[in-house]
């Protein structure tokens, strides 16, 4: 446990649930894994007890990515823990793979609608369909980490190869969804959550906070243990996801601090507003370190050693490039740093 970790509290330690089965955070309220294929290797992923329309069933809230393991995970838990009752509606928080990639498969398993924000959905449409794959990956996104500094033919290679990467997860996106907005009270049970809006990670991700369970399931937008990667795609390169972030959470300023917050990746936890107080401060440190090192002019690529003090692999390297670029351009828009484009076609960031 590192020191910010000891900062938090977590009600059930060490506990996680069995492959297949589920543990109860809170009443009608399950948590269930599944497993990913990278360094990230689970998701968590929650099982409301619900009743819409006179039926009796579940909600079930982020899905995992296909796979045939995941798939058969599921299956056990429809065994072992939903008491016979349907899946009646499923929810995702947002457009990445772990959380929306069998969405398709759990919505036609159960002729169940799909609930989601739409511009996630839109997003995540347009990933499995557009010609040229995700913005995740392949020739666009390569040009754009070459132009800040990636130049290493190898692992260009590794991302050109990935344009296939999104659709590989995610093969199909429901064809039809319910929209969730910020502020929506959507009623799970007898009880009503309230939709938060969070932007910077993905383009609209969705949280969902229970006044009278005290209970908030966070997705993406608070971790425990790590901080959420927000990064700029090539698809946007002039964006400014890490102001988005941070000013985003915000919204989450009415939840109280005794709340139990169910995170996407890691534990569940009590100490949300601690937790928010952390990124800021981690963010702010990463801030204070480029404009120490910007003295002289650097790319992206160049910040990479000093902002990520570990090997990267390819995976690990697109998303530590999308981050480096992210405090490159919120300092730049800020006018903190300048940006010149050089000879070389890269560009570089200076102190001003």
């Amino acid at each position: 446990m590192n020191p910010l970790e000891r900062e938090l509290t977590y009600p059930f330690d060490e506990k996680k649930p069995e492959p297949g089965y589920s543990i109860e955070v809170a009443p009608g309220v399950h948590w269930i894994q599944m497993p990913l294929p990278f360094a990230l290797d689970h998701i968590n992923l929650w099982l409301l007890r619900d009743k819409i329309d006179g039926r009796e069933g579940w909600t079930v809230v982020d899905c995992g990515v296909t796979r045939d393991e995941v798939k058969e995970l599921w299956e056990k838990v429809f065994d072992n823990v939903l008491g016979g009752l349907p899946v009646l509606r499923v929810i995702v928080t947002h457009v990445h793979p772990d959380h929306v990639g069998l969405a398709h498969w759990l919505c036609e398993r159960w002729d169940a609608p799909m609930w989601m924000s739409m511009t996630d959905y839109i997003t995540g449409r347009h990933w499995t369909t557009a010609e040229k794959g995700s913005s995740n990956g392949g020739e666009a996104a390569a040009q754009h980490f070459a132009k800040h500094g990636l130049q290493n033919e190898e692992t260009l290679d590794g991302v050109r190869a990935r344009s296939n990467y999104y659709t590989g997860l995610v093969p199909r996106i429901p064809d039809s969804f319910v929209r969730v907005m910020h502020h929506d009270q959507i009623r799970i049970g007898d009880h009503d959550w309230q939709a938060i809006v969070g932007y910077g990670h993905s383009p609209e991700h969705m949280s969902f906070f229970s006044p009278h369970h005290k209970v908030l399931i966070s997705g993406d937008m608070v971790l425990p243990r790590i901080s959420t990667n927000v990064s700029v795609q090539n698809s946007e390169p002039e964006g400014n996801p890490l102001k988005l972030y941070l000013d985003s959470l915000a919204n989450y300023g009415h939840v109280p601090e005794d709340v139990l917050v169910l995170p996407s990746h890691g534990r569940p936890f009590k100490g949300l507003h601690v937790r928010i107080g952390q990124q800021h401060t981690h963010h702010q440190e990463r801030f204070d370190e480029v404009l120490e090192a910007c003295v002289t002019p650097l790319s992206a690529f160049d910040l990479l050693p000093i902002m990520f003090r570990r090997k990267l692999d390819t995976h690990q390297t697109t998303f530590a490039m999308g981050e480096a670029i992210a405090h490159l351009n919120a300092l730049y828009l800020d006018g903190k740093l300048e940006r010149r484009l050089g000879d070389d076609n890269i560009y570089r960031f200076k102190t001003l």
